[in-house]
């Protein structure tokens, strides 16, 4: 009898495994474009591997100096959106998380490193071929910190016909005063990994093509506002944050083309601390677009 329930335990345990959620860090995608492996996590909801359902998908980024695993290491992603399915505050998504590999989720202007174009065409495609993804706007969205939550915004509002919504922390946007007047390491070792022939630039000077490209302002200021009201849209930032100028700008801008969005200023810095209270909140949002189910 003592080894009937021993065995029972055992199989419950089993079972139970079976079914919890996981999260695979550092796979690799071979990039034609790029002509090397992109490295990316995933995070698979619980039951992934016994069900045949398909799952909606977010994009969450890295930011600056970070890589694939930084959301998992420091970010607590696994914790978090575990406990916010299991409290069906949430339904059950996949994650995936690539290197942002310091591009700025941009293609590089001379041509020779396309991230921007891979991101897209590649490992878009790459994902929902290998995971039980469903492929359509109203059940794909992207978010990130920092140089990805800049980046996710730009996609997000770039290729509106793809994702439903866009949930950014602390977002790298600055003005363009704030561009001319940063420090010249800062906006070379930042800006130099997109445009090299704009490191050394000083002034007025630095506005280069790429880095207008880069501007979610710009994008915002430019684009048929009717086009960016189909992408759900919320950010946030710390009042401590050095980008706190940005981030309040571009709340200002989408007010003014009467563009829905969600704009939280909340007590904190540039910090792990904050991101880690973002993302409940924007994986929330999130779920509330995917709930809407937009066909815009």
């Amino acid at each position: 009898m003592k080894s009937f329930i021993v065995l029972a335990l055992a199989l419950l345990v089993s079972v139970n495994c079976l079914g919890q959620s996981k999260v695979l860090q550092s796979l690799s995608m071979k990039s034609a474009l790029l002509n090397t492996s992109i490295k990316y996590s995933v995070y698979l909801p619980d039951n992934y591997d016994n069900s045949k359902t398909n799952y909606p998908v977010i994009y969450l980024l890295n930011g600056f100096t970070g890589n694939e695993t930084d959301w998992i290491m420091s970010g607590d992603m696994k914790a978090i959106t575990d406990q916010l399915i299991a409290s069906k505050t949430i339904n059950p998504m996949i994650i995936i998380m690539p290197d942002g590999d310091d591009r700025l989720y941009m293609n590089k202007n001379d041509g020779s490193y396309p991230y921007e174009d891979m991101f897209i065409t590649e490992l878009i495609p790459f994902v929902e071929k290998n995971y039980r993804i469903k492929s359509q706007k109203t059940s794909r969205a992207i978010s990130g910190l920092s140089m990805g939550g800049s980046g996710s915004l730009r996609l997000a509002l770039k290729y509106h016909t793809m994702f439903s919504a866009c949930a950014a922390f602390s977002a790298g946007i600055s003005t363009d005063d704030e561009i001319i007047a940063e420090d010249q390491q800062s906006f070379d070792s930042y800006f130099g990994r997109i445009a090299p022939a704009s490191k050394g630039k000083t002034g007025a000077d630095r506005l280069t093509e790429p880095v207008k490209d880069y501007d979610v302002l710009r994008l915002v200021n430019s684009k048929d506002a009717e086009l960016l009201k189909t992408v759900g849209i919320y950010f946030d930032c710390g009042d401590d944050d050095f980008l706190t100028i940005g981030n309040s700008q571009l709340h200002i801008e989408l007010i003014k083309h009467k563009i829905p969005h969600e704009f939280r200023m909340r007590d904190g810095g540039h910090t792990w601390e904050f991101w880690r209270e973002s993302l409940p909140i924007g994986l929330e949002f999130i779920n509330s677009i995917f709930q809407q189910k937009r066909i815009n």
